[in-house]
C-alpha cells in the first residue's frame, strides 16, 4: 500500500511522541483517521466538539509537558477550535491543532464550507501554514512540532482532505531526538544578577510574588524566600507549583485571591517577582518608595503591569541558581512572621466558610470546595470553570503532594472545566479528575458530558448550582447596577446524569455534602455531584475600594426599589448573618 501523505504526517507525529488526538470526525479528515487506524499506536479521541478537544489537548499538554493534538475538519469544524486554541497559547502549552481544509482545487472559489485557518488561526499561534502539495508535508509538520515544544504554545497545520491522501514524497524520517526540543534556561547577564543581589542586600522588608514561571523551580524559590526572611505571595498560576511543601506561602492576591497575600505586597519595602505576569495593576504596591524587580524569561513583560526599578531577562530556576550565592542572609524576621500570622488567620476564615450546619440551607460552595479539597487523593488534578469555580478552586484545592490545578486562567474562557479532566483524564488515567464546573460553563459543553461513558473516564464532575452566572451578576451588582441575563433555570443535573448512565448525586443540605463527597470519590466510574448553592455568596476580594463599596450600596438601593427586596434580604443572611 501506497504511504499517503496523511501516513507521513502521522509518521512525525508518532515519532514526536504523541500519543492521541482530540477531534470530531469529518470527511476533510478521512485520510488522517484511517491512517491512525492502520497504525494504532495513536489514540483518536472522538469529542462531541472541537472546542472541547482543544481545551482537552491544552490540559494534556499542561500537566505532561509533551506534545498535545487536536483536530477539525474543514470550515466550521476547526473553526470550533479557535476558543481553545487562544486558551492554549496564552496558556503556553506545546499543542498542534490539524486544521483540515476543503479540496485544493477548490480553494478561492466560495466553496461549500471554506474559509482560512491559515490567516484565522494566525493570532493564536506561532506557527500556521497551508499545506499545498506532497512535497511540503514532512518539513511543514517537523517545523510545527519544533515550534508548539520548543516556544510552548500553538502551532497550526493546515491540510486540505485531498491533498492528504495523495502519494507522500520520499524523505528521511526524522529522529524522535530532533523533534523533542525543549525550551532552553535562559541565563541572565551577570550584570543584572549582581545589581539585584544589591538591591535585595540593602533593602529592608522583602515579599516575593511568583508565577507560573517558576514550574520546575518551587525548591529554589523556597529557598531565597529563607535567605530573604521573604513571605512568597502566588500569582494563581503559580499556585501549583508554589503552595506545597513552603513555609513562607501567605497565599494568593489579585480579584479572587486573599487578604494575606495582598497584604504581603503591599507592606514590603522590594517587591520581587518571579516568572509572573500578574495582570490587575490595583493589586501592585502604588507608593514611590516600594522597590520592585522583576524576573521574567519574557523581555516583553518586563514592566508591563506594574512601573519596574530593575528588570532582569532569565529564566527563574537559572536567575534564582547565580543569586544565591551573592546575597547575605537576613537576620530580622518581623515581616515574615507578620505575613504568616496574617496567613494563618485568613486561612481560618476561609474554612470557618466551608463548614455548613445539618438543615441550615442553602448550601455554601466554600463547603463543597472544601469537602473535595479533604477527601480527595494526594495526586488529584483539579480542572475549573471560569468565574465562582475559579475562586472556590484557587482558596480551597490546596496542592499538597502531586496535585495539579487547571483552568482558563490566561484566557478566562467559560466551559472549560470538564473538557480540560478529559485531557487530565486521558493522560493520567490512575488519577483522581475533579471537575469543578459552573452550571453556566457546564451546560455550554455539556456534549462531552455524554462522552465521558462512551470513554470510560471515571471524571467526579462537581456542578455548583447556583442558577446563575454567579460571577457576572457579582461584577454587576458592584457597579451598583441590577443583575441581567445571569438567572438559569437549571434541570436536576443528578437526574440527567443518570439518563445519559453516569451516577448522579444531587445534594441540597449541608449534612449531605461529606457523604456525597466521599460517594463520589469511591464510584469507580463518572459521577456528577449536583451541588444546589447559594447564589448570592459574596466573594470579597482583598481590597475593596470606595467605588466598590458605593457600586454595592447603589444595587442594594436599586433593588429594593425595582421591589427585589429578596435578593437584598438573602445576600444579608449569606454573608452578614453568618
Amino acid at each position: 500500500m501506497k504511504k499517503t501523505v496523511a501516513d507521513q504526517f502521522v509518521e512525525v507525529l508518532a515519532l514526536a511522541g504523541v500519543k492521541r488526538i482530540y477531534g470530531v470526525v469529518g470527511d476533510s479528515l478521512n485520510a488522517l483517521t484511517e491512517s491512525l487506524r492502520r497504525r494504532g499506536d495513536i489514540e483518536w479521541v472522538p469529542m462531541r466538539n472541537e472546542e472541547s478537544a482543544a481545551f482537552a489537548a491544552g490540559a494534556e499538554a499542561h500537566l505532561t509537558g509533551q506534545l498535545a493534538v487536536c483536530a477539525g475538519s474543514c470550515g466550521p469544524g476547526n473553526l470550533h477550535l479557535i476558543n481553545g486554541l487562544y486558551d492554549c497559547h496564552r496558556s503556553r502549552a506545546p499543542v498542534l491543532a490539524i486544521a483540515a481544509q476543503i479540496p485544493s482545487v477548490e480553494l478561492g472559489t466560495g466553496y461549500f464550507q471554506e474559509t482560512h485557518p491559515e490567516v484565522l488561526f494566525k493570532e493564536c499561534s506561532h506557527y500556521c501554514e497551508l499545506v499545498s502539495g506532497p512535497n511540503q508535508m514532512q518539513r511543514t509538520a517537523e517545523i510545527a512540532v519544533r515550534n508548539a515544544v520548543g516556544k510552548g504554545g500553538v502551532a497550526v497545520v493546515v491540510l486540505p482532505g485531498d491533498i492528504a491522501m495523495l502519494k507522500a514524497e520520499d524523505a528521511r524520517a526524522p529522529t524522535p531526538e530532533s523533534l523533542r526540543v525543549s525550551a532552553s534556561q535562559l541565563m541572565p547577564a551577570q550584570e543584572q544578577v549582581e545589581q539585584m543581589a544589591a538591591l535585595l542586600n540593602r533593602g529592608g522588608r522583602v515579599t516575593l510574588l511568583c508565577g507560573a514561571g517558576c514550574e520546575g523551580a518551587g525548591a529554589q524559590v523556597v529557598e531565597l524566600a529563607k535567605r530573604l526572611q521573604a513571605p512568597v505571595v502566588s500569582a494563581l498560576r503559580g499556585k501549583e507549583f508554589l503552595e506545597k511543601d513552603n513555609p513562607h506561602f501567605v497565599g494568593l492576591t489579585g480579584l479572587i485571591g486573599y487578604a494575606s497575600g495582598y497584604w504581603a505586597m503591599i507592606d514590603c519595602d522590594v517587591l520581587l517577582m518571579l516568572g509572573t505576569d500578574f495582570p490587575y495593576r490595583q493589586f501592585y504596591p502604588d507608593g514611590a518608595d516600594t522597590r520592585i524587580i522583576q524576573v521574567d524569561a519574557r523581555a516583553e513583560n518586563i514592566g508591563k503591569r506594574t512601573r519596574v526599578d530593575l528588570g532582569v531577562v532569565g529564566s527563574v530556576s537559572a536567575t534564582v541558581q547565580a543569586l544565591l550565592p551573592r546575597l547575605e542572609t537576613k537576620r530580622d524576621t518581623k515581616h515574615l512572621e507578620r505575613a504568616l500570622a496574617h496567613y494563618r488567620k485568613t486561612r481560618e476564615e476561609l474554612d470557618s466558610l466551608g463548614q455548613g450546619t445539618v438543615g441550615k440551607k442553602p448550601i455554601h460552595p466554600p463547603q463543597v470546595a472544601r469537602a473535595f479539597d479533604l477527601q480527595a487523593s494526594d495526586d488529584a488534578i483539579f480542572t475549573c470553570d471560569v468565574g465562582l469555580p475559579t475562586v472556590w478552586a484557587a482558596r480551597y484545592a490546596t496542592m499538597k503532594g502531586g496535585r495539579r490545578l487547571v483552568g482558563s486562567f490566561n484566557h478566562g474562557s467559560m466551559a472549560s472545566a470538564l473538557a480540560q479532566a478529559i485531557g487530565a483524564q486521558k493522560a493520567f488515567p490512575d488519577r483522581q479528575v475533579i471537575s469543578f464546573s459552573g452550571d453556566g460553563g457546564f451546560t455550554m459543553l455539556m456534549g462531552d458530558f455524554i462522552g465521558l461513558v462512551q470513554l470510560g473516564l471515571p471524571i467526579k464532575v462537581v456542578v455548583f448550582n447556583n442558577s446563575s452566572l454567579g460571577f457576572v451578576a457579582m461584577e454587576q451588582q458592584v457597579g451598583g447596577m441590577l443583575d441581567v441575563g445571569t438567572a438559569l433555570k437549571n434541570p436536576d443535573f443528578a437526574a440527567l446524569a443518570e439518563a445519559v448512565g453516569v451516577k448522579g448525586l444531587r445534594v441540597e443540605d449541608p449534612g449531605q455534602v461529606d457523604e456525597a463527597v466521599r460517594q463520589a470519590l469511591a464510584t469507580p466510574g463518572p459521577v456528577l455531584v449536583d451541588a444546589v448553592v447559594s447564589k448570592a455568596e459574596l466573594v470579597m476580594p482583598p481590597r475593596i475600594t470606595a467605588s466598590m463599596a458605593a457600586g454595592f450600596t447603589l444595587f442594594g438601593i436599586k433593588a429594593l426599589l425595582n421591589g427585589r427586596t429578596n435578593e437584598v434580604l438573602e445576600l444579608a443572611r449569606t454573608n452578614l448573618w453568618r
